[in-house]
């Protein structure tokens, strides 16, 4: 049997992502965290290396990026401090690993992978999922460590305005790949909402709502207003429309967003299929994404921007 074509595809939030007054450089700077995830990612498939290890090398990478709202540069809480949440799956095994409430692991992706690994869990929270950390040798630094000062900007405008995000700048991370083996994984990482309360957690940790793998169907990541991909069990949903419905990747992930939006929300999708193909989709203003193979590799962020 010839090797697949491997492919990468993430994604680094949807919302309202127009450039605020006086922070040109973000965006540039977003791009160029999208191209420097899936360089780290490529190098891994592009010799031969596993699905999962490039997803957990992209997410890595954007975990460290203040542009997005996961690891380094996540939204604070309520009570102003840094709340993580992760996933991570493989679709060869259907094997996976999520973390909830990470408040001192600087890479809750790969503390989700050491779980995969560890078993016989599947999912750990805040002081459990941090003891696995340093239990398994995982660098720790302190809450402050995640914090940048837009974030705690962020914070105060959202709380003198009584809500959380108001803006809809949903910054979660994700990446999902097939390797040449042809087996696809997915991973996702993020802070959660601004002024998030009560331990909130949203869909990217949850198996089949914000992350889901399956080498019988795809790989998916997702984005947006977290309690509605949970209510539509999002990702195993789009799986699940191609595997038993038979749909197309692209139609299924439509599919998957107008019927989040039929109950009220808004975000994005990443996917890809053991066959290849490869699909996005978002029903906000922009989604930060990016998609690359062998041959090439781009990033985009606004819904005019179509190279695909």
């Amino acid at each position: 049997m010839a090797a697949a074509q491997w492919k990468l595809v993430i994604h680094g939030g949807s919302g309202a992502m127009r450039p605020r007054p006086g922070d040109p450089a973000h965006e540039q700077s977003a791009r160029q965290g999208l191209r420097d995830a899936l360089e780290a990612g490529g190098a891994i498939l592009g010799r031969g290396g596993s699905a999962v290890d490039a997803v957990e090398a992209a997410v890595r990478v954007l975990e460290d990026d203040p542009c997005f709202n996961a690891g380094r540069g996540s939204v604070l809480t309520a009570e102003a401090r840094v709340e993580l949440d992760a996933a991570i799956m493989d679709g060869r095994s259907r094997r996976a690993g999520a973390v909830a409430g990470v408040r001192t692991t600087r890479a809750p992706v790969t503390l989700a992978r050491a779980l995969m690994e560890r078993g016989p869990h599947v999912f750990l929270s805040y002081e459990g999922a941090d003891r696995l950390a340093r239990d398994e040798g995982l660098e720790q630094v302190d809450n402050s460590w995640f914090v940048t000062s837009e974030r705690r900007r962020q914070l105060d405008e959202v709380l003198e305005s009584g809500g959380f995000d108001a803006e809809m700048k949903y910054g979660t991370v994700g990446a999902v790949a097939l390797d040449e083996a042809g087996h696809v994984a997915a991973a996702t990482s993020t802070g959660g909402l601004t002024a998030k309360q009560w331990g909130r957690i949203g869909d990217s940790p949850l198996i089949g709502s914000g992350t889901y793998a399956d080498d019988r169907s795809a790989a998916v990541s997702a984005t947006g207003s977290g309690e509605y991909f949970i209510r539509a069990v999002a990702a195993h949903q789009l799986a699940e429309r191609m595997r038993l419905g038979g749909q197309p990747l692209q139609a299924a992930l439509d599919a998957v967003l107008e019927d989040i939006g039929d109950l009220g929300g808004l975000g994005g999708l990443i996917a890809v299929a053991p066959t290849g193909e490869a699909a996005w989709g978002f029903t906000t203003l922009a989604m930060y994404r990016g998609m690359a193979d062998a041959s090439r590799r781009r990033v985009a962020i606004y819904s005019e921007e179509d190279e695909r």
